[in-house]
């Protein structure tokens, strides 16, 4: 979307805030439902029918920065409620060990996106045909995911959000936020960083290509990995992100160490995503609040604040860039460490 944005000569500023609606929708939303609203199946079959009616308003929106702007802060909103009860459908009914195997098909996905769609953007309008075809689709799966659970499953749990306080874990609050912000500068400036230090475009898009590899193998083996502690793999993937991006500050022109630093995204993203909701899943009896704020903190929060803090930095100095993701990630370590202690000593 980017690039169709730049097709309808949208200026570098008015693309970075229509990109910053809907993460910053993801982190309010949670907000409206700790006392005022639950997400019912009910909220959530309105959920998908905004999805639906915010991507066929593209059409309409596209040629317009305050109406993009609308249609991208009903998206946010959209996407806010239906992921988290999706989600906990999951893992109330296939359980964290089997989890990594559904997920893996999103990776599946964005491979094809990058791949495919790439070659169809000479028309903008062609990625607009294509986000209201996969939305459309998506509600239709979604709205069958939720009939089915409602009538062949019963939950496991009670979903109250009287119990859900961020303030009992709020060190693991900070670092899942800490750990999204030092993605700022990978999800946003790779490209442009790899390239300004001499590696070729198609070579970046091979490096793009083997973090998803890696990302969909973890996804599919992860199973037996997640019936250990989760706290520890939380901690595992989260020093070896420190490290990855360490890595590409130091040898941001070593074609070996790069590709390493890329199947690394197997636990700085796969083993940490599923192992961080499948905690928050252990330890929350508010279930789906507890993952509308893990998204809303995270992709939305730290995604917003890591884009906008690794413009800085790259706009100040391209060299320093992943330094500073290594040590926003080291820091999520430590508060995920100090987490630990404190948990321990209650």
């Amino acid at each position: 979307m980017p690039k169709v944005l730049q097709l309808l000569e949208y200026s570098p500023l008015e693309i970075g805030i229509i990109f910053a609606a809907a993460p910053l929708m993801r982190f309010l939303t949670p907000f409206f439902f700790l006392k005022r609203f639950s997400l019912t199946q009910d909220v959530y079959n309105r959920a998908l029918l905004l999805l639906l009616l915010s991507s066929a308003f593209f059409y309409i929106a596209a040629p317009y920065f305050l109406l993009l702007l609308i249609a991208n802060l009903m998206m946010g909103v959209g996407l806010s409620l239906t992921l988290p009860y999706v989600e906990v459908i999951a893992l109330e009914v296939i359980a964290k060990e089997r989890y990594g195997k559904i997920r893996l098909f999103g990776s599946i996905g964005f491979i094809i996106v990058a791949l495919v769609l790439a070659n169809f953007l000479d028309d903008p309008f062609n990625a607009i045909h294509f986000l209201f075809t996969t939305t459309a689709l998506t509600v239709i799966s979604a709205y069958m995911v939720a009939k089915l659970n409602a009538r062949h499953y019963t939950n496991k749990f009670t979903e109250s959000t009287d119990a859900f306080s961020m303030r009992s874990h709020a060190l693991l609050w900070i670092s899942l936020f800490l750990m999204q912000v030092s993605f700022g500068g990978f999800y946003n400036f790779f490209t442009n960083y790899e390239t300004a230090h001499g590696i070729s475009l198609q070579t970046v898009s091979y490096l793009w290509t083997v973090g998803v590899v890696f990302e969909i193998v973890m996804f599919y083996f992860q199973g037996k990995l997640l019936k250990n502690s989760l706290v520890k793999l939380i901690e595992i993937s989260t020093i070896l992100t420190a490290f990855r991006w360490f890595l590409l500050y130091t040898f941001p022109e070593n074609l070996p160490i790069l590709y390493f630093s890329q199947s690394l995204h197997a636990f700085s993203f796969a083993l940490y995503h599923s192992a961080a909701i499948s905690y928050l899943f252990s330890i929350y009896k508010a279930k789906k609040l507890a993952q509308q704020f893990f998204l809303g903190i995270t992709y939305g929060l730290g995604g917003m604040v890591g884009s906008i803090s690794s413009g800085i930095v790259y706009d100040f100095d391209k060299e320093y860039l992943y330094l500073f993701s290594a040590i926003v990630a080291f820091l999520a370590y430590l508060t995920l460490i100090l987490d630990k202690r404190k948990t321990q000593r209650n």
